[in-house]
């Protein structure tokens, strides 16, 4: 395990407001202050930021005419610049409680009670959940310097960061993009990679790993200090962090692989094969880790919704914890021997997809409908973009 830096000041929020119109010209031209990451860490990941509001939705003509890219191909990085902003709104919830902050993921200060109990998942949790969210942070930092390098408009959802922040001790007083304590975590993830038979992209439902926690809603993060006083609860909240990391991150290896086959310019292709790839790394990661969660039930001291965490290795291979691997089954057609791969991968709606998913999720219960305007124009224009047009 790498050795933790010592915490920051927990200045993180403080002094961070866009000046929207001065900024925006900025990050049209392709400087070396695009390039910055801890420029866009600073300025998109605090509270209190200006916003670009309706220019995120101008015409990808644009893009087209002033740097090459096609307006598909525009298109497919902006939702994925906002998917990877959503992304690193809700790791660095995570790392602010139970990771490790540091001049690479600064802000909050940890939960003891919380790091311990996801330690035991793996001891090295913290440093896990650390480096997912310096990547998610690389990646939308990245994919909005690249879209202004080639004049196309970078996206910019900080008017959104309105929801509340856990009040434990720990977490940063900030607004937040996600809402990580009222989850309804679908893991059927985990059984859809370990069937040999059956693949969503061909209809195919899969069962629940932990039924529980696709029901009702649920935190992931203690909501308060009283959250972690009773130590079994506390655990639970636990065990739902380490199934919600995989859940996160199988959506992201599916999103970059379905819009993959949509670009057209092979500089955009690279980008999303090579970024999609680390997705995929941090998938099996995480769904090794959850496998470990202890058996338990747990009742929700504030709303009494109840979770059962079963032993997965108890009802043979379809929920085996040490099947980590995609287990070979159907693609392209059932005709075809079974074959070892990510799945789904359908193309068509991948992007809506993705945003139904998340939106089921509960990561934006509290968010206006504005803010789902806005992602499901986004999404519409990803999904309407086509290889060779």
């Amino acid at each position: 395990m790498k050795t933790p830096s010592a915490s920051t000041v927990n200045d993180f929020g403080k002094n961070q407001s866009y000046r929207q119109a001065e900024n925006l010209e900025e990050r049209a031209k392709p400087s070396k202050s695009l390039i910055s990451r801890r420029s866009f860490l600073g300025k998109s990941l605090a509270v209190g930021a200006g916003t670009i509001g309706a220019g995120l939705l101008t015409s990808t003509r644009t893009a087209e005419a002033s740097g090459g890219l096609t307006s598909g191909d525009a298109a497919i990085l902006r939702f994925l610049a906002a998917a990877e902003i959503i992304e690193a709104d809700l790791w660095q919830q995570y790392n602010e409680l139970g990771g490790i902050q540091d001049d690479e993921v600064p802000g909050g200060t940890g939960s003891p009670a919380y790091t311990e109990a996801l330690a035991v998942l793996d001891e090295d949790m913290d440093q896990y959940i650390h480096d997912n969210t310096d990547d998610e942070i690389s990646h939308f930092t990245f994919l909005n310097a690249y879209l202004a390098s080639k004049g196309a408009e970078p996206v910019n959802l900080d008017e959104f960061r309105t929801l509340p922040s856990s009040q434990a001790t720990g977490a940063q007083q900030i607004g937040r993009l996600t809402n990580l304590m009222q989850l309804t975590v679908n893991t059927s993830f985990w059984t859809r990679y370990r069937s040999d038979s059956l693949n969503p992209d061909f209809g195919d439902t899969l069962p629940q790993a932990i039924p529980t926690l696709a029901v009702g809603q649920h935190t992931a993060i203690p909501r308060t200090d009283a959250d972690t006083t009773d130590p079994n609860f506390l655990q639970a909240i636990a065990n739902t962090a380490g199934f919600h990391f995989a859940w996160v991150e199988q959506g992201g290896t599916s999103l970059y692989a379905g819009l993959a086959q949509r670009v057209n310019h092979s500089e955009v292709l690279r980008i999303l094969l090579s970024i999609g790839g680390s997705e995929i790394m941090h998938f099996q990661t995480w769904q090794d880790k959850a496998g470990n969660a202890p058996t338990l039930t747990a009742v929700d001291p504030v709303t009494g919704v109840s979770v059962t965490f079963p032993d997965l290795n108890a009802d043979g291979e379809i929920l085996q914890t040490n099947l980590i691997m995609p287990e070979p089954t159907i693609f392209l057609d059932r005709t075809f021997p079974i074959c070892s791969i990510i799945r789904p991968t359908e193309t068509d709606g991948a992007a809506m997809a993705a945003l139904n998913a998340l939106t089921a999720d509960g990561l934006f219960i509290g968010q206006p409908p504005a803010f789902f305007a806005l992602l499901t124009q986004l999404a519409e224009a990803a999904d309407h973009a086509r290889h060779g047009s």
